[in-house]
Order: C-alpha cells, then sequence, then structure tokens
C-alpha cells in the first residue's frame, strides 16, 4: 500500500481559496488512481473528487464542480486539490486517497489506502 500525508487545510472566509496537497511514499505513485473526500461532523465521507493514473481524467461531484480542480504531479508523487470560492458548508476533513483500481461507485469503498486527512474551516 501506498503512505498518503495531506496538507494544506486551514482556516479560510467564505468565498475565499485553499490548496490542498497530498503526497505519497513509493516509486509506483503513477499506477494510483487518486480521490479527495471530505467528512463534516455527524456525517458520512463523501467523494469530492478523482483522477486517473496519468491525471488525462478527473471527476468531480456536482457541488464543486467549477469551483474545484485536481491534479497530480507523478514526478513529485502529489496530487493537489484546488478549492475556489469555498462555502461554510464545506467546512470538514479532507481526505487523500488511493487505490490501483479505477473506482465504480466514486465511495469510500473504492479506495485502499488513506491519509489522516486534513481539517478545512470555511467560516461565514
Amino acid at each position: 500500500q501506498v503512505q498518503l500525508v495531506e496538507s494544506g487545510g486551514g482556516l479560510v472566509q467564505a468565498g475565499g481559496s485553499l490548496r490542498l496537497s497530498c503526497a505519497a511514499s513509493g516509486r509506483t505513485f503513477s499506477s494510483y488512481y487518486m480521490g479527495w473526500f471530505r467528512q463534516a461532523p455527524g456525517k458520512e465521507r463523501e467523494f469530492v473528487s478523482t483522477i486517473s493514473w496519468s491525471g488525462s481524467s478527473t471527476y468531480y461531484a456536482d457541488s464543486v464542480k467549477g469551483r474545484f480542480t485536481i491534479s497530480r504531479d507523478n514526478a513529485k508523487n502529489t496530487v493537489y486539490l484546488q478549492m475556489n470560492n469555498l462555502k461554510p458548508e464545506e467546512t470538514a476533513v479532507y481526505y487523500c486517497a488511493a487505490d490501483r483500481r479505477v473506482p465504480v461507485a466514486l465511495a469510500p469503498s473504492d479506495f485502499g489506502s488513506w491519509g489522516q486527512g486534513t481539517q478545512v474551516t470555511v467560516s461565514s
């Protein structure tokens, strides 16, 4: 399994931006499909975005389309999530996830490796 470490979370005002990073260990990062999920207090973990092995294919939850951008740099073993125009309801712990398989359900069960999460707080 790959080890994942997220960073970049913090406190931002509504309408602001943050860029999350997820650094992966190992030399096989390019063989992993990567995803971002988030979990607010008392709620289930929900899908945010995913990106294919080469970065040529991306997918977003409807709620973040047009505002969030996922990208990856395989040379740096890192995946990013640029978040713009953030909303207070998007306050959550954001998790990076990885798996060698193509996700079919866009659910947490699609991914076998997880980071520890990074807190994003959006104030109104």
